[in-house]
């Protein structure tokens, strides 16, 4: 039976994550891979914990095992993995990422004192890194970013032919393709440099955790806290998913992966398909916003912005909680609504007897969230986070992690990396002709032109653009292609830059929610069995805050934390947790009955007054709320009845 839901994760998996279906070797071309997949993990092990390479070295080599990775595990036509041919092509492609690795590690100190000065063999290489690059993300990640990439280096050749603000000089394709391979504005830029340190490191740890069974953990402790209240496999879907999530960084991997367990429990207590595979879509997805180590993006934009890393986590932690809360109070009122019980004793792991048994694994973690707030970079919060991982695995029996388990997790961890390297890699293109066309300038002028200085209009095109772009891009991709075309002018009409950059994360994550390319949401109805686009748009409606929330912090930093003090921080966060309670009542249309019109009227505006900065619209928005729970509970009996 497990074998079966294993297969069915796989599967899920390979339709809906492009980067997971890849070949299955056998024999001496297994150990070959595997042995490159090892060595790359080992490379990144060892650079963490006695210093990385000169920038430009440490991403090359990261780069060269990456796309040598790719070409072996990825055909060119997935229908034709076994063909000789295809092999043969591979094989070549794998060489050439070896090369153009190669060819900057050797020849770096003769490239620095050429200082520009290309060589007609340097123009080659060069002409062959960005061929390889665009088809390894192809491979890996599917088409949509390699063809946005090459529309920009078409334009940044095209420019004297665009139209308007738009046009630029031109450039030569020999001083394209060496400003893409030879600086680090272009492939060897900010995105591939996070993916060579930060990101690399943190899905090995998550590699780590799966192994160690940190997933089952969380699942148990979630159930134990959350499996007897109304309506509680579905909460502990929720609380579960967050806390993987967070680690995980996928919003895909993440739904199948804890989905499998909670969304057939969802459906035993009475949650019909569509409701509990958006549920699980929609806490997975949270994930990338939750503190502490939250997705890829995150630590890209650490760099973008020049500010530490906790420094964006603790922004992050209120909207991400308020997040989660709305999430579990649609869950809640779904429940109550249905008249939903919580699930027997008998499926209830007890608390104490999981901490006693697999709490140990959560020290990592603990660890991370030291070393991180004490200043410490996140990649020694990771590496350490690593080492203790393997280590306390040795405390039990069944998370005990042999030789075997332990290259398998190196083989695994670094395979899951290739997509988020892959589209690093290949967003590198995109930073490099806005910073060679000086577009980003020219978009922002373009974006504060057409909202004609209103900042409702810049945040509502930003949001339709995450949305587009994140029905094909990875969310990685998504926000950096956003951060260096949007976040700037968002900045230019007076949202702090932290702010303008998390706006954009945080539609670049919900965009794996919405339809039509919804792939959380429809990863999540494939293990349902519900209709897709509806638990897209399910999704959507459980996940409102997230729409809401970003327009709320890019008025009024202040929930970002930025400028605040104690005493603001309690009037914030209990204004925003009674906005968001009112914002789920109104949504799903039920508080402790179902609502009228005009009471879900009612709670929008109670929601607005409480989300919105100022203590006088708390205040309108506290009376509107109380307003409305007295039209809910106005009955003696009723408030009896909810009492007990």
């Amino acid at each position: 039976m497990a074998e079966k839901e294993h297969l069915k994760e796989d599967e899920l998996l390979k339709k809906y994550d492009p980067s997971t279906d890849y070949r299955k070797y056998t024999g001496l071309a297994a150990i070959i891979v595997s042995t490159i997949a090892i060595t790359l993990s080992l490379f990144h092990l060892y650079t963490a914990g006695f210093g990385v390479l000169l920038a430009l070295k440490q991403r090359a080599v990261h780069l060269g095992f990456i796309f040598t990775l790719i070409f072996l595990l990825y055909p060119a036509l997935k229908k034709k993995k076994k063909n000789k041919f295809i092999l043969a092509f591979d094989l070549l492609l794998a060489l050439g990422s070896i090369a153009i690795s190669s060819y900057i590690i050797i020849n770096y100190e003769a490239l620095v004192h050429r200082a520009g000065m290309y060589t007609e063999l340097d123009q080659f290489m060069a002409i062959l890194a960005i061929i390889i690059v665009l088809e390894g993300t192809r491979r890996a990640l599917g088409p949509e970013l390699p063809v946005i990439s090459i529309l920009f280096l078409l334009y940044a050749h095209y420019g004297q032919q665009m139209p308007g603000m738009l046009a630029h000089r031109g450039y030569s394709w020999s001083r394209i393709a060496s400003h893409m391979y030879f600086t680090t504005e272009g492939i060897f830029g900010i995105p591939l440099g996070v993916s060579a340190t930060y990101i690399f490191l943190f899905l090995l740890l998550g590699a780590f955790a799966k192994r160690t069974g940190l997933g089952d953990l969380f699942i148990d402790l979630a159930l134990s806290l959350t499996g007897r209240t109304t309506g509680g496999p579905a909460k502990a879907a929720v609380v579960s998913s967050g806390l993987m999530g967070s680690i995980s960084g996928s919003s895909v991997a993440n739904t199948v992966t804890t989905g499998s367990f909670t969304i057939p429990l969802m459906k035993r207590v009475g949650y019909n398909s569509r409701f509990a595979a958006a549920v699980e879509a929609a806490a997975s997805t949270g994930g990338q916003i939750m503190p502490p180590i939250m997705g890829a993006a995150a630590f890209i934009m650490a760099e973008f912005i020049g500010v530490p890393y906790v420094t964006i986590a603790k922004a992050a932690i209120l909207p991400a909680i308020l997040y989660y809360i709305t999430v579990g109070l649609m869950v809640h009122f779904e429940a109550k609504k249905q008249g939903l019980q919580g699930i027997s004793d008998d499926l209830i792991p007890r608390f104490l007897t999981v901490l006693k048994t697999r709490g140990h694994m959560i020290v990592p973690l603990i660890i991370i969230f030291y070393y991180l707030f004490r200043g410490y970079t996140p990649l020694r919060a990771a590496f350490l986070g690593i080492i203790v991982s393997f280590a306390l695995s040795f405390l039990k029996e069944d998370t005990r992690m042999g030789l075997q388990d332990l290259l398998d997790t190196l083989r695994e961890g670094a395979i899951s990396a290739l997509g988020v390297a892959a589209a690093c890699a290949a967003v590198g293109f995109i930073v490099g002709v806005t910073t060679l066309t000086g577009l980003g300038l020219k978009f922002t002028s373009l974006t504060v032109a057409l909202s004609q200085g209103n900042l409702f209009l810049a945040l509502f095109f930003t949001m339709v653009a995450c949305t587009i772009l994140g029905t094909g891009l990875p969310t990685t991709a998504t926000y950096i292609v956003l951060a260096t075309m949007a976040a700037p002018a968002l900045t230019e009409l007076g949202v702090p830059i932290l702010a303008a950059h998390l706006f954009v994360l945080y539609f670049g994550v919900v965009a794996d929610l919405t339809p039509p390319a919804a792939l959380a949401a429809y990863a999540g109805a494939g293990i349902s069995g519900s209709n897709p686009l509806k638990t897209g748009l399910t999704a959507v409606k459980l996940a409102i805050a997230g729409f809401v929330v970003p327009f709320v912090f890019a008025y009024s930093p202040s929930l970002l934390l930025i400028d605040t003090n104690a005493v603001q921080v309690i009037l914030i966060t209990g204004s925003s947790i009674l906005g968001v309670f009112a914002l789920a009542a109104a949504v799903l249309g039920y508080l402790n009955r179902k609502t009228t019109i005009i009471e879900r009227l009612i709670l929008l505006g109670s929601a607005y007054g409480l989300l919105i900065p100022g203590w006088q619209s708390d205040i309108y928005g506290v009376l509107l709320l109380a307003v409305v729970i007295y039209l809910q509970f106005r009955n003696k009996g009723d408030f009896k009845a909810q009492a007990a």
